[in-house]
């Protein structure tokens, strides 16, 4: 039976992040992909490549959850964008409704396009409602700032602080992603299981981030939990798959590049 790798999150017009990365990488990785879509952000080339942000009705998002739950019966589900308080609860509300395997949420903190306030009550529906639902949560430095409420991340020492902070949180498994923001030569994310920490690295590919890469990483580890990996080893896959993208980098006419594993 072909495994089932199911996303919420947003569309991605140039199809370098949101749910055109996690459908690709699903399918990549041996998966049936199905989707929701909560939003759907563009770039405006007319002004610097400025985000545009448009959130999907909430009901529209339930509909889209019933109806994939209904034909799939999916058990791993990935969460990326969500970018309103409103979606957010609605969300959460279909997760809660059905017994879930895995959880992984990609916590996209501040939502481009939104006015601060908007961003901030974001911010807190996504803390309250959604990471206590998460079996598996990946934030990059930024976010696991934000979520740890650390002013800065400089080691790996605070990488682990920082983990340990955010599973207080409730996901069951953090993994801070150390990425091109973290001095040194190495790409470092620190795994936290509640117990055990896990220390991952791979050499960096140049300084400069690549539209994607925090999409393909979460989705790459749905997509091996859907195949019955456990979390340690999914991480661990999502990693060398998200690196190995970053190495095949695809260039557009965008100001970025975008994870393109080959």
């Amino acid at each position: 039976m072909t495994p089932i790798s199911y996303v919420i999150a947003g569309s991605e017009a140039t199809g370098g992040a949101g749910i055109q990365a996690d459908l690709r990488t699903f399918q990549q990785l041996g998966t049936y992909g199905v989707g929701t879509i909560t939003c759907i952000v563009s770039f405006d080339p007319a002004a610097g490549w400025g985000h545009r942000f448009v959130p999907i009705a909430a009901p529209v998002i339930a509909d889209q959850i019933e109806a994939a739950t209904a034909a799939h019966e999916p058990e791993v589900v990935k969460i990326g964008m969500l970018g309103t308080p409103e979606t957010i609860a609605t969300v959460a509300e279909q997760l809660r409704a059905r017994t879930w395997r895995h959880v992984v949420v990609d916590p996209v903190l501040i939502c481009k396009g939104q006015e601060p306030g908007a961003a901030l009550d974001t911010d807190n529906a996504l803390r309250t409602e959604i990471l206590p639902l998460a079996t598996v949560v990946t934030p990059n430095l930024f976010e696991a700032c934000t979520l740890a409420g650390m002013d800065s991340i400089e080691s790996v020492e605070d990488l682990t602080e920082a983990a340990i902070r955010i599973a207080d949180l409730g996901p069951a498994v953090v993994v801070v992603k150390g990425g091109v923001g973290l001095g040194g030569d190495e790409a470092i994310d620190v795994v936290f299981d509640g117990t055990d920490t896990t220390i991952l690295r791979a050499p960096k590919v140049g300084e400069e981030r690549v539209s994607g890469a925090g999409c393909v990483f979460a989705a790459s580890t749905t997509a091996e939990l859907a195949k019955g990996a456990d979390v340690v080893d999914a991480v661990q896959t999502a990693k060398q798959f998200t690196h190995s993208g970053i190495v095949g980098r695809l260039a557009s006419n965008a100001p970025f590049d975008a994870v393109l594993p080959r």
